[in-house]
């Protein structure tokens, strides 16, 4: 349960640890010395993407604004502060999506959204994400910035995400004959006005639903965090800007920011699954299986990208920046943390979440980043679909999560 202390005194406030300047330099150096190396060797298009990808990931690390502490939280104990961040987020990069796939073009780019069909396959991929996500302990997002802050279960997540993903390639011709109503777009539906319309009152009810059930639950609400400029262990503005922590609605804020950047630079929004399908596929080819001649890495798109190199695709190495972008910010906030041993059923967890959300992701056509964040800013209906069915996900892999000895919050009535 969150409290608010008033004025703390420095002997309530605990002393926060400076940065290690170890970690930070080596994360500089992997920063730099990748944008170099891709900007020399792939293209400067790619380097700027790969900053632009460890941008997402100090703002995830700093903000920790995952996905499946933030439902389960609302679940298990009705706080909706995290969701409230989302349905900020979802709004703001709507607010922009919208209008400019209206039009096509993003500063002379041509760009296209995250569209993608409506459903069984998406409705058993976000429902398969949404038990992994609980029991892998992160998003697809969330794997990604906490295997830069060190978090050792999580790069077993990792691993077997990358597994499911790639077994996912393998089924995804299968799955594509499922029964679905096409590709659903609102802003084709109900043109920009009826389109922008719907999205932001469904957002605003979903954030008065959390607000209603947290009240009833605890009698206030929990907003996140204190402001960049709030006291934290005596840091000011500027050491809470580099150094963290940050409220989750500024974490929102900047999300929806970098997703239209992507936007813009990459002429899609934000993703984050087929990069590691691409890993799998990659990996798996190193070791001597014929993935080449899958169906789904014959197809045009995915066939050019398992022929190029891992920083030559937009997503893959966006996704590298973000580990290191997180590594940065651990190493900023003085929190990086080292591999520790793991019991085995942390580590069984990890490995079947992994590979739920790896599969999952594939079938819904992304994950939630892809699918839930970049789908719905789009105004495809499909995201949406994801939303209700990964939720539904989130509620069974909360009631699986003591098999496993991982913690649940408390659900309780008690008021704050």
């Amino acid at each position: 349960m969150t409290t608010t202390v008033e004025n703390p005194s420095s002997a309530d406030t605990p002393e926060r640890p400076g940065p290690d300047w170890r970690i930070t330099g080596l994360a500089l150096v992997l920063l730099l010395g990748g944008m170099s190396y891709i900007a020399s060797t792939v293209a400067v298009h790619q380097a700027v993407l790969y900053g632009l990808g460890a941008a997402l990931g100090l703002v995830l690390f700093h903000a920790a604004f995952g996905f499946a502490s933030t439902w389960r939280v609302f679940l298990a104990d009705g706080r909706g502060a995290g969701l409230r961040a989302q349905m900020l987020m979802l709004a703001l990069a709507t607010a922009v999506f919208l209008p400019v796939l209206s039009q096509g073009t993003f500063f002379g780019q041509s760009v296209g959204g995250a569209l993608a069909p409506f459903g069984v396959s998406v409705l058993v991929g976000a429902f398969l994400f949404g038990v992994g996500m609980q029991l892998g302990g992160g998003c697809a997002s969330g794997t990604l910035y906490t295997v830069g802050g060190g978090s050792g279960r999580m790069v077993v997540t990792l691993i077997f995400f990358i597994v499911g993903s790639l077994l996912g390639t393998a089924h995804m011709p299968w799955w594509l004959g499922t029964p679905n109503l096409g590709t659903i777009s609102l802003l084709d539906e109900l043109g920009l006005s009826g389109a922008l319309a719907l999205q932001l009152a469904l957002f605003a009810l979903i954030a008065v639903a959390t607000v209603v059930v947290e009240r009833r639950r605890h009698g206030r609400l929990s907003h996140g965090g204190a402001g960049l400029a709030g006291n934290s262990g005596g840091s000011g503005f500027g050491a809470r800007l580099w150094r963290g922590p940050w409220p989750l609605l500024i974490g929102g804020v900047a999300l929806a920011l970098l997703n239209v950047a992507t936007l813009a630079l990459a002429g899609h929004p934000w993703t984050v699954s087929f990069g590691y399908a691409l890993w799998g596929a990659k990996a798996a080819t190193a070791l001597g299986v014929d993935v080449a001649s899958w169906e789904f890495w014959t197809w045009p798109g995915p066939q050019r990208f398992l022929a190029g190199g891992l920083f030559a695709q937009s997503t893959s190495v966006m996704n590298f920046g973000i580990i290191v972008g997180a590594f940065l910010a651990a190493g900023l906030a003085g929190k990086f943390g080292p591999l520790r041993r793991l019991d085995w059923g942390s580590v069984t967890a990890a490995a079947v979440g992994g590979i739920l959300m790896g599969y999952g992701a594939r079938l819904a056509f992304g994950c939630n980043v892809g699918a839930y964040f970049s789908g719905i800013a789009s105004g495809s209906l499909h995201g949406w679909l994801w939303f209700v069915a990964a939720l539904a996900g989130t509620y069974i892999g909360t009631a699986l999560r003591p098999r496993f000895g991982l913690f649940v919050e408390h659900r309780r009535a008690a008021r704050a």
